[in-house]
């Protein structure tokens, strides 16, 4: 009696395809047959397929981590040692900030990279453009930083300094952005935010790309001790005021003392204002146009300019713009003159006074002996010589 053949291979399936009957029960006859053939029943025949499954997919599971380990350690090594090649980059994948890029980061901060304000996610930020960074990272000043701080790592070309740089977004630090369109949805009347002129709304590019022309924002704000230090004396003060009633009475009495001359000042300073104004109204119908007494008290200066000059004749809007003009054609008029100055005293110095011959007589009895000049062109000539002192006096004091 002839044997029967042994089931033939699974049947492939096409994704999402359901098998039919027949080859469910052909797949039913080959896993009864590889238990037979292992000397198992056919339920522990398919726990142990299942176990050899998860075996497999740990087992590349770990080889992928590996893998992804081992590209990750190259891209180190090679920025590191500036083993890059010539258009070579390490890709960018985000993660938890690195000492070196901290020192990166430190170090750029310390730098003129002539920062932009910026609003991003409603916050102000400052910004820059990569090429400044990139300079700073070629300077004398970040070599001369590199012997005191080992974890900068080494600059030698484009190439190293780009791989460099890109610490920053690897370390989430500073991030490309672009400036946002603030024109509105297409079909809707929205009102125009207020927009300040040079002051950019960013927002951050998916391509982390190091060109010379591209902005970044800092997230960095580094070391924030003196903003710890402002809260620590806010609390102190909160606190100090709150805990007022129990201070010490000679104490209290000395804030009582200090308040009192406060208060004293401020009236002092209502009075004085109300004084002026007394004063400028009495004036301005005794004594048109009228007289301010501390003219710039109310003015944008500084503390001390605001009591100088003591008192002024009021000036209405014509005449002031009428000063402002006259000081600007004052100004304008000295630079020009102090720019020619130079040219005007090498062209007086190189003029010579010239001497005209004598008149002779039509009388040969009365003619001068040759070599000789008259006493009248003597004085002549004087004459010349002294206004020629003062023309050079009057440039030189120009």
């Amino acid at each position: 009696m002839a044997r029967p053949q042994p089931p033939g291979p699974f049947p492939p399936l096409q994704p999402g395809q359901q098998p039919t009957p027949d080859q469910i029960r052909q797949m039913q006859q080959q896993i009864a047959a590889e238990a037979q053939k292992a000397g198992i029943s056919v339920p522990q025949y398919v726990e142990r397929l299942k176990a050899q499954a998860q075996q497999n997919h740990q087992r590349m599971q770990m080889m992928q981590q590996q893998q992804r380990a081992q590209q990750q350690q190259q891209g180190q090594q090679q920025m590191q040692q500036g083993g890059a090649q010539p258009g070579q980059q390490v890709p960018i994948a985000p993660g938890p900030p690195k000492p070196e890029a901290l020192a990166v980061a430190a170090f750029l901060r310390s730098q003129n990279l002539k920062l932009r304000t910026c609003i991003f996610q409603e916050k102000r930020k400052d910004m820059f453009k990569v090429k400044r960074a990139i300079r700073a990272l070629h300077s004398p000043a970040y070599e001369k930083a590199r012997k005191k701080n080992s974890l900068l790592p080494e600059v030698k070309d484009r190439v190293t300094a780009e791989n460099t740089f890109k610490l920053l977004p690897l370390s989430l630090l500073a991030l490309r952005v672009s400036k946002v369109d603030d024109k509105g949805h297409e079909g809707h009347a929205h009102a125009k935010k207020k927009r300040v002129k040079g002051l950019w709304t960013v927002k951050v590019e998916p391509q982390q790309e190091a060109g010379d022309e591209f902005h970044y924002v800092w997230l960095f704000e580094g070391s924030q001790w003196k903003n710890k230090l402002y809260a620590v004396g806010a609390l102190a003060l909160i606190l100090a005021v709150v805990f007022f009633p129990v201070w010490p009475y000679h104490l209290r009495l000395g804030v009582w003392y200090l308040s009192m001359g406060m208060l004293g000042l401020l009236g002092l300073f209502f009075a004085m204002a109300i004084f002026r104004l007394i004063l400028f109204l009495i004036t301005m119908f005794a004594k048109p146009p009228g007289l301010w007494l501390f003219p710039n008290l109310f003015e944008d200066v500084g503390f001390f300019d605001s009591f100088k000059p003591v008192w002024a004749w009021h000036e209405d809007e014509k005449a002031v713009k009428r000063r402002k003009k006259d000081e600007r054609d004052r100004k304008r008029t000295k630079r020009a003159e102090k720019a020619a100055g130079g040219g005007a005293k090498a062209d007086t110095k190189s003029e010579k006074p010239a001497i005209e011959p004598a008149p002779t007589s039509s009388k040969p009895n009365t003619a001068s002996a040759p070599g000789t000049v008259s006493a009248p062109m003597n004085g002549n000539v004087a004459t010349q010589q002294q206004n020629l002192t003062s023309r050079v006096e009057e440039v030189e004091d120009n």
